[in-house]
C-alpha cells in the first residue's frame, strides 16, 4: 500500500472516540458519561494498556468490557493516584457503586471538572455549568 492509500485509508477509519460515543448512545446514561469523561480526559484512553483492557473490539463493533476492566484494571495498570481515582469514578459512573468521596482532592482541577460534568450528564442535567472561574467572590 502506498502511502497516499495508507493516508486515505487511515482517514476514513473511524476514530475510537468515535465509535465509542456511537455504541455508548444505545447504552445507559452512567455509560455515556463515563465514555465521555474518557475521551475528554484523553491521556489514559490513548495508552495501549488501559484501551486493551477495556476496549473490546468485535470486529463488527467495539465496547466498553467494565466488568473486565473493574476486575482487573488496578493489578493490571501502573497508575499514580490521581489516574487510579479517576479511573474509580469512571466505573462508578459507569456502574452505580459506593466510592469513597476523599478521592477527589487526588483528581486535579482538570480531572476533577471532567467527573463532575460526567457526574450532571448522569443526573440528567444540561444546564449544569462546571468549568473554570473568571473574577473573584466579593
Amino acid at each position: 500500500m502506498t502511502t497516499e492509500n495508507y493516508t486515505q485509508a487511515e482517514n476514513t477509519t473511524p476514530q475510537l472516540s468515535d465509535r465509542l460515543v456511537a455504541w455508548a448512545r444505545a447504552r445507559t446514561v452512567g455509560e455515556r458519561g463515563a465514555v465521555s469523561a474518557l475521551i475528554e480526559e484523553d491521556s489514559l484512553l490513548s495508552r495501549d494498556d488501559v484501551r486493551k483492557l477495556l476496549i473490546v473490539d468485535t470486529g463488527a463493533g467495539i465496547f466498553c468490557d467494565w466488568a473486565r476492566f473493574e476486575e482487573r484494571y488496578r493489578r493490571a495498570l501502573v497508575l499514580n493516584g490521581a489516574e487510579d481515582a479517576f479511573l474509580t469514578y469512571i466505573i462508578a459512573t459507569a456502574f452505580p457503586r459506593v466510592v469513597p468521596l476523599w478521592r477527589l482532592e487526588e483528581l486535579g482541577d482538570r480531572r476533577l471538572g471532567i467527573i463532575l460534568r460526567a457526574f450532571t450528564r448522569l443526573a440528567g442535567s444540561d444546564m449544569i455549568a462546571i468549568g473554570t472561574r473568571t473574577g473573584t467572590d466579593g
